[in-house]
């Protein structure tokens, strides 16, 4: 695949793009898992967990598979001066500039395994490619359309007035073998999704010999190929320096393409899994200059035309291709202001992996292991594990790209708002330890177990940690399903002890009194007397209970009481 074509890449284009399907384009990766680890890879511990809710912010690089010529680089390029020699010689080192000359046949996948329908024209004629014989198509009254269809295994014409027709060319009932139309004119093709126009000849061709069908094939000059595809892969209203340097790359790509299947009846379609062509539709004068400016140039590597593969955007690092110019190396043009992909974040849900791969059971944390190496996050993902809470699946940062369309295979994954936490207090060095579970779901939050405690989350109050005497008082009253319900600060120091509030009231512990816990208006009472250093009161030393009108709490040098009645909370003093 050449491209991740910039139509529909936040940037103008000229009409919207029929693109293939995520699983067409990845060839069924979907099913197949990462058995190894590609040369140059560089091995990673990166652990990224799954909060209960299953939405996970994925933020990335660039669009694409990132070999080659970066599209908005070459913009960017571009704007800083560079002609499109000099684009193409940062994107493709190694290579040598060469021409090309010669025909390439394009298969039109919107008419596939069809007849192949045309409008008359001037000076439309029919070849018999089987005799080689050209045959003038006769201008009849009445007629619509001229057709190439096939009955009991060979090709008949026929002409459409108020009903089709049979025409015998010379005299025969069938061709000797494939036929194409051809015309002064570009000639219109009739498909199932409507008219298109294409320059040069219009085929039907053979899939394979005495095959029912036959698919159509537009046969014409590679730079008048070009002209119906630049619009469709780069905007012509771009820099007219970058525009001739896609034309120069699709036209290396396209040389290349015909010479992997020289006598294959196509040798390139008209999708992003080639190059989107659109015919005589999609061009454009600008970039139809582009390719009259660069006519034949292409460029070559060890004698043939170079694998050009480009995609819409870097990131800021081009990935290493399959072969020796296509280099992973810096890509200082891509990080301009016209570049909306070259930085992106998107949500999406971990439920979607969960029905991908049901026999992982609930995905607990993916771990990406192993990345190219190059810029932030150490680069694009090789290979990453769902561990899942039956099973764990490795499978490649391309296949989790395409489950959720991601742009490119650059990314990273936001920490949870408890990760988040955890990592801000030092992590497994913290008094926390090391983690424990995934996240589980309590009441109205979600929380995580560390060696040594606990971080809980609201969405009023964030994530907040608690341990020690404190964590312990909390769960004497049954954590977040208790009365104290969820934390809304953390572990926090006060005058030689420790303290945390909660929605429903607080805990204060230290090594004399131990911990206790304070509900509802006692605690708001307490907190505004000034809690243990100011209140005169001291520190608790029995936590709330019962009273025959109320509640009760007991403090080192006093008592607090809850009239139920009234609301009142009674301040006594005993120093």
């Amino acid at each position: 695949m050449s491209t991740s074509p910039l139509v529909g890449a936040a940037m103008p284009a000229r009409r919207p793009v029929a693109a293939l399907t995520a699983l067409a384009l990845l060839g069924g990766a979907l099913a197949a898992v990462v058995t190894s680890v590609p040369a140059g890879a560089v091995t990673t511990d990166q652990t990224y967990w799954v909060p209960v809710d299953k939405q996970i912010t994925v933020r990335g690089h660039g669009f694409g598979h990132g070999h080659g010529m970066s599209q908005y680089g070459a913009y960017g390029a571009a704007r800083q001066g560079l002609t499109y020699r000099e684009i193409l010689d940062f994107y493709y080192p190694g290579t040598t500039w060469g021409t090309v000359s010669g025909q390439v046949r394009v298969l039109i996948s919107a008419d596939t395994s069809s007849d192949l329908v045309v409008s008359p024209a001037a000076g439309l004629t029919l070849r018999d490619l089987g005799s080689g014989t050209t045959y003038p198509v006769p201008t009849l009254d009445g007629v619509k359309r001229w057709r190439l269809n096939v009955a009991n295994g060979r090709t008949v014409v026929g002409y459409l007035t108020s009903r089709w027709h049979r025409w015998q060319p010379g005299g025969r009932s069938v061709l000797a073998g494939d036929g194409e139309f051809t015309a002064r004119a570009p000639l219109t093709l009739w498909t199932p999704a409507g008219a298109r126009t294409y320059r040069g000849a219009l085929r039907a061709a053979s899939p394979t010999a005495g095959f029912a069908d036959r698919d159509t094939v537009n046969v014409l000059s590679m730079d008048s190929y070009l002209k119906g595809v630049i619009p469709y892969e780069m905007p012509a209203s771009w820099s007219a320096e970058a525009v001739r340097a896609q034309a120069v790359a699709a036209r290396t790509y396209a040389s290349w393409s015909r010479a992997q299947a020289p006598n294959r009846y196509y040798q390139i379609c008209d999708t992003t899994s080639c190059q989107v062509y659109g015919g005589v539709g999609g061009e454009d004068s600008r970039s139809n200059a582009a390719v009259e400016a660069t006519a034949r140039q292409i460029l070559t590597y060890g004698g043939g035309p170079a694998f050009t593969q480009f995609s819409a955007s870097s990131g800021g690092w081009t990935s290493a291709g399959s072969v020796p110019y296509l280099p992973a190396k810096a890509d200082p043009y891509d990080g301009h202001d016209a570049n909306g992909v070259h930085d992106w974040s998107v949500t999406v849900d971990a439920g979607r992996l969960e029905r991908t791969y049901p026999a992982i059971g609930t995905l607990e944390r993916i771990r990406v292991t192993s990345r190219d190496g190059n810029g932030d996050w150490r680069g694009r993902v090789w290979s990453m594990v769902l561990d899942g809470s039956k099973a764990d699946r490795t499978i490649s940062g391309d296949t989790f790209r395409w489950v959720y369309g991601l742009r490119s295979s650059w990314f990273t994954i936001d920490p949870t708002e408890i990760m988040a936490r955890y990592a801000r207090l030092g992590g497994d060095r913290s008094v926390l330890g090391r983690v424990r579970t995934p996240e589980y779901a309590v009441p109205s939050g979600a929380a995580q177990s560390f060696d040594a405690g606990q971080i809980y989350w609201s969405r009023a109050a964030g994530a907040r940690e608690l341990y020690g005497p404190v964590l312990a008082t909390y769960r004497s009253w049954k954590g977040p399903e208790g009365r104290l319900g969820l934390p809304v600060t953390g572990v926090q120091a006060r005058a030689g002890g420790l303290r945390a509030r909660f929605h429903g009231g607080d805990v204060y512990a230290r090594e004399a009194t131990g911990g206790q816990a304070l509900l509802g208006a006692l605690a708001r009472r307490y907190r505004e007397l000034g809690g243990p250093r100011t209140s005169g009161l001291g520190w608790p030393v029995r936590g709330t209970y019962p009273v025959a009108r109320g509640e009760r709490a007991d403090f080192e040098t006093g008592r607090l009481t809850w009239i139920a009645a009234t609301g009142q909370v009674k301040v006594r003093r005993t120093s």
